[in-house]
Parts: C-alpha cells; structure tokens; sequence
C-alpha cells in the first residue's frame, strides 16, 4: 500500500486535494479533523491545564485558545507536546487499517508535516501550492482572520518554495478545480495500477 502525505501552507487547498481523494474512494485522514475531535474529547483535560479557561463546555475553544497563543507564542511547543502524540496515534491507527482492509493507497493530510521533522512513514508527499498573493487572499476571507494573524502563521510555516522543492507531487490550486481533480485522479490510477502488478 502506498501511504502518501498531503502538506502545504495556509490557504494553499490542502483540504480541496484530500477531498479529491477521497471522492475517488480513497481511504483520506486530516490531522486537522483530528485536532478537532481532540478538541471536543481526549485533549480537553490537558490543554486547559496548560492555558486554564480555554475551555467552554466541556470542549477547547478555538478562538480562546488563539488568542492565548497570540499572547505567548511559546505556548505552540507546549500544546504540539500535548496535541501531537495523540494525532500520530491516530494516523498510524488509520493507515494501518487501510492497508488491512486492502487498499492500495491511503492519503494524510498534515498540515505541519515538514515543521514537524516527525517520519509519519510516508512514501511520498504531496504539496498543495497558491501564488502567495492568491494565498493570502484566500486566507484573509476565513472568519477570524487578520492580517497579523496570518503573519503569525506564516512565521511558524516553512516558505512554499522550500516545501515545494521537498515534494514527491505537487499540487497548484490555482488552477481550475477540474484540473487538480484531473491530476488527482491520474495519481490514483497509476497508483492503484502500480499496487496491482505487485
């Protein structure tokens, strides 16, 4: 089974690429979804020790928790501390399980994948891309957004050029959705043809 990662930065169609992939059939995780639930479930106890009154009935919020990070920046190490081991449990948990159910290929999506300098075990990464303008666009229509927000989390983001330079495919959304859906769908088939002779 090919397990494959899906990375890029803010507003560069990560989740549009992993959608494709997962309308072909794909078994598809988002390290982002996960950070969600663990926000609603396992990670509430711990994450509001850390920063005491994120947490609203009975599930961190996220805007609290943002704002807190905005005040102390530092603060990013302690949560990935916290937060990061349990998305990697369940990363392992999904992939293996595709490929026990047959799959010939299984797609991540982890949006600090190069950041991290953790080896999900990939065996090759997809990079999602935007011209920076276009990105920032993007970005600053998402509710919540401001300029210095986004600057914040350009900061902590790798350059595009240099996440670009890393990857096994790469993905421009700047292009009309029909063709990243066309370029998906010839990855999977080649994939799946590939897996097939083995």
């Amino acid at each position: 089974m090919q397990r494959i990662g899906i990375t890029g930065s803010i507003a560069t169609g990560k989740s549009t690429v992993l959608k494709a992939f997962a309308d072909l059939g794909v078994p598809v995780f988002s390290a982002d979804e996960a950070v969600s639930e663990l926000y609603a479930g396992e990670a509430v106890a711990s994450v509001e020790a850390l920063f005491p009154g994120v947490a609203q009935g009975g599930a961190i919020d996220k805007t609290a928790l943002s704002r807190r990070l905005a005040e102390e920046p530092e603060g990013f190490k302690r949560l990935e501390a916290v937060v990061h081991p349990l998305v990697r449990a369940r990363i392992k948990r999904f992939m293996d399980d595709a490929e026990r159910n047959g799959a010939a290929l299984a797609v991540v999506e982890v949006p600090l994948l190069f950041e991290s300098g953790y080896d999900y075990g990939f065996d090759a990464v997809g990079v999602t891309w935007v011209d920076e303008a276009v990105q920032r666009q993007r970005a600053l229509a998402r509710a919540g957004m401001s300029g210095e927000k986004l600057d914040t989390i350009l900061a902590r983001q790798l350059p595009q050029a240099e996440k670009k330079a890393r990857a096994s495919y790469l993905f421009d959304t700047g292009v009309p959705i029909d063709q990243t859906r066309a370029e998906v769908a010839s990855l999977v088939a080649a994939v799946r043809a590939r897996e097939q002779q083995k």
